[in-house]
């Protein structure tokens, strides 16, 4: 199944770059024009730099190969000498409690998808995996990570990890409220012990479906070019943490329906009651309503609408989750089933109206999806609670996927952390090269 095996990173030196604080970047996807500015202006070495280039065209591509290029031969970036399995743990708070995710980056063999070893668990919008193929084309390496749950009810891939995180990080940096820490983990025998662990099973992407599929089509690209069926070109960058971890947050993302034509919000309710107990709610509190909907939810599949100033809770009526398509898996999760019979069977909002995001946004506040309820042209938001880690598992399992933004896992990974070379005519460092300290 999943072959993971440890790699020579290439990571920030605070020596020659500065604090890594200054340094690190969130996701390229989700960074505004004026926040691009802000990260730039935080240090000459930011990765935004990297991931958000300059430049025209093409142009910005070489740019960015030739800037990381630099920053390696000023020593800024250096490769490790030895090859680690990186300990990565997110520190956060959120819903009034503080979690730690844990988990570790290390190269994983691409599989596609029909392989059944790298299963994807939600449709994708369409996005700019072009952009991104270029700049990893131009690069030659893995500037991010997919980040990836796997099962791990026994343990035995964190026990592997108990000495590494009693040590002192390599790299601590704090961004946007999180703490990132970075450890590395060299030893041979614990990274062979990981290896074994994780052979026996399956990877579900939670955040990266466009990063993992550029990185597939990268590889086929550069087959040509490898010296060995083990070359770095077939194998990728994931960030991994189990399902059982008690930092793993997933939120929900709410949509916002919107300038849909002929909406008639007398008619819609109609409309749901055939398949929905519909619950109109008295005034009440953002927590009081979070909380009405996550009791309804515990029961059977259940959203909140706001239609204008009116609130109303929805929950599936018995037996008419036979209308929502796909295997039983799929007919529990609250976000199938408002896509297929709110969406498309009721508003007529298809799937490539859903991937255009026609008549249709998410926002992922509770409260502003709420507020957003009362702006003019909106005809209604409906809001979730989150999809839990076992549903994501049982539908991908089932050969299905969720709509489009299902899960949401908080935080986001950091970029600039660790970069992942690729270098076709290297071997690929399949369990490390001897004993080594954490």
């Amino acid at each position: 199944m999943a072959e993971i095996i440890p790699f020579r990173g290439v990571l920030y030196d605070p020596a020659r770059a500065g604090p890594v604080d200054r340094l690190i970047a969130p996701p390229y996807d989700v960074i505004s024009p004026a926040e691009r500015s802000a990260l730039a202006a935080k240090s000459p070495h930011n990765f935004v730099r990297l991931i958000l280039p300059e430049g025209e065209g093409d142009e910005k591509y070489s740019r960015a190969a030739n800037l990381l290029a630099d920053w390696q031969r000023q020593g800024v970036l250096r490769r490790d000498d030895k090859p680690a399995l990186y300990r990565y743990h997110q520190t956060f708070s959120a819903l009034g409690r503080e979690f730690t995710r844990k988990g570790f980056i290390g190269r994983i063999r691409l599989r596609r998808y029909d392989e059944r070893v790298v299963l994807p668990h939600e449709r994708t919008l369409s996005g700019p995996k072009l952009d991104r193929l270029k700049l990893k084309r131009a690069t030659r390496t893995h500037l991010s990570q997919v980040l990836a749950v796997y099962a791990d009810r026994t343990g035995a891939v964190e026990a592997a990890f108990a000495g590494t995180d009693a040590a002192q990080p390599a790299l601590e940096a704090r961004m946007d409220g999180v703490v990132h820490r970075i450890f590395r983990l060299t030893d041979a025998t614990a990274q062979a012990r990981i290896a074994a662990a994780m052979a026996d099973k399956r990877v579900y992407i939670a955040d990266g479906h466009h990063r993992y599929e550029t990185m597939l089509a990268l590889r086929e690209e550069l087959r040509p070019l490898a010296s060995s069926p083990d070359s770095s070109v077939e194998f990728g960058s994931i960030f991994l943490t189990r399902m059982e971890d008690p930092g793993l947050l997933i939120l929900p993302t709410h949509r916002v329906v919107h300038a849909l034509p002929g909406f008639d919000p007398a008619r819609f309710v109609e409309r749901m009651r055939e398949q929905f107990e519909v619950e109109e709610l008295p005034a009440l509190s953002t927590s009081e309503l979070r909380d009405e909907l996550a009791t309804k939810g515990s029961v059977r599949p259940a959203f909140l609408v706001a239609l204008g100033q009116r609130r109303l809770l929805l929950a599936l009526r018995p037996g008419a989750e036979v209308a929502v398509p796909g295997p039983l898996p799929l007919r529990t999760v609250d976000v199938a089933v408002l896509h297929a019979l709110v969406f498309e069977q009721i508003l007529g909002i298809d799937r490539a109206a859903q991937e255009k995001q026609a008549n249709l946004r998410y926002v992922k506040d509770f409260e502003a999806a709420l507020g957003e309820a009362a702006l003019p042209g909106v005809q209604a938001a409906f809001l979730l609670n989150p999809t839990r880690v076992e549903q994501l598992q049982a539908a991908a399992d089932a050969g299905e996927v969720m709509p489009q933004k299902s899960t949401y896992f908080f935080p986001k990974l950091a970029s600039g952390l660790v970069l992942n070379p690729i270098v076709p005519e290297e071997k690929a460092d399949l369990l490390g090269t001897g004993p080594g300290s954490r």
